[in-house]
């Protein structure tokens, strides 16, 4: 699978993130990885030699800017270093596999258009992440009226076609993934669901999203009025 770039956007990573670069490394040995790591500063540097000497590109902000910030670094990097290569933009605190991630590549790759990697929130699912998809999955439909199973599923897939697009998207914190759907969703975007599985590890105590400051900015381009002019998409598969 060579026709996708997965980007890891991480901050102060444990030793899941060595674990999926290893998973992915087996299932997919010439796909390219690329970490971009968020400031995390000089304790992480051991971790972050490990995951370069597996193979992947090494991105470093120079301070903690937020997830926003990262996953456009590695946008950049990969309109850099590999044009005309799809994008998958994974988390790695262990919630996603590394076949998922596979999955939605190949997915983008059939479809063209953006693939969401789309979580069952029943089971044994922190109360915060069931009642937080609820909410921002109606104001989504509300807004938008696109139904999207997952509005803060971190595993996603965009065609080559968006990858510059995706820079031109405001934000810069958990803020970012949101503002791109909702901008994708009024470009009239093509987006294609797949569910993957649940994986909440330790209550997901390894996420850095702040309940109370990430939320609102969550939240903020939902209320952004839908005749606001925003960046025009060229979606792929329209």
């Amino acid at each position: 699978m060579t026709h996708a770039v997965v980007v890891l956007p991480v901050y102060q990573p444990g030793e899941r993130l060595v674990e999926l670069v290893a998973e992915l490394r087996t299932a997919a040995p010439h796909t390219a990885v690329v970490v971009v790591d968020d400031g995390s500063g000089a304790n992480s540097a051991r971790l972050l030699r490990r995951v370069s000497d597996l193979g992947c590109a090494l991105r470093r902000l120079d301070r903690n800017r937020g997830k926003g910030s990262a996953l456009k670094e590695g946008c950049r990097y990969v309109l850099r270093a590999h044009p005309g290569k799809d994008v998958v933009c994974a988390d790695a605190d262990g919630q996603h596999r590394a076949s998922d991630i596979l999955r939605l590549a190949e997915r983008v790759r059939d479809t063209r258009a953006i693939v969401l990697g789309v979580r069952r929130f029943d089971g044994d699912v922190p109360l915060r992440s069931r009642i937080g998809n609820a909410v921002t999955r109606t104001l989504f439909k509300m807004t938008t009226g696109v139904a999207a199973a997952d509005t803060q599923t971190g595993l996603r897939a965009y065609p080559h076609e968006l990858v510059r697009w995706l820079l031109t998207i405001p934000g810069e914190r958990f803020d970012y993934e949101m503002a791109v759907l909702v901008a994708a969703a009024r470009n009239r975007c093509p987006i294609e669901q797949v569910t993957v599985p649940t994986r909440y590890l330790d209550g997901n105590a390894s996420s850095h999203f702040g309940m109370l400051t990430d939320s609102v900015r969550t939240y903020r381009p939902l209320l952004v009025p839908a005749e606001t002019p925003g960046p025009d998409a060229p979606c792929a598969g329209r």
